[in-house]
């Protein structure tokens, strides 16, 4: 996996975050990720073609989008109701269009999907490419999420 089409997701994460939904983002170490359980309870997916194909999923606890959305849209939800899981997927087309723009500055360029919406403990994201995924861990406040990519 090329580093180069990782660490625009993890700038474009703490961006988006931080200019959408007011709050910031503190990335942790990236790991290879072993399995394909999702490390949330509501995930957005968009797959990527161009360069390479790709996906990018945005995966977070119950709890942190909660408190992004609401950060976001001045709200007061609970739990995961369809205006939350609406802005989680918006938030990952945000990130992915961010990281997107850098990479074709380097003259990566990508096409992304529609995202994608998947809820429930322990859901399963099979990726269809070939490559490692790499998972970039977040906290914000104590509460945890991960922006996964993998590209062929």
């Amino acid at each position: 996996m090329n580093v180069e089409y990782i660490n625009p997701f993890l700038r474009a994460t703490v961006n988006v975050l931080s200019m959408m939904a007011f709050v910031t983002p503190v990335a942790g170490q990236p790991f290879v990720k072993k399995d394909k359980a999702a490390k949330g309870d509501i995930s957005g997916v968009i797959g990527l073609t161009g360069a390479s194909k790709g996906v990018v999923v945005f995966s977070l606890t119950t709890a942190a989008a909660v408190k992004i959305v609401n950060s976001m849209l001045s709200e007061k939800y609970q739990g995961l109701v369809p205006e939350v899981s609406d802005a989680i997927g918006e938030l990952t087309n945000m990130i992915s269009g961010d990281a997107r723009r850098e990479l074709a500055g380097k003259g990566l360029k990508f096409e992304a999907g529609l995202p994608s919406i998947v809820k429930g403990p322990g859901h399963v994201i099979e990726c269809i490419t070939k490559g490692p995924t790499i998972a970039i861990p977040f906290n914000i406040d104590g509460l945890e999420f991960v922006v996964e990519t993998s590209f062929e």
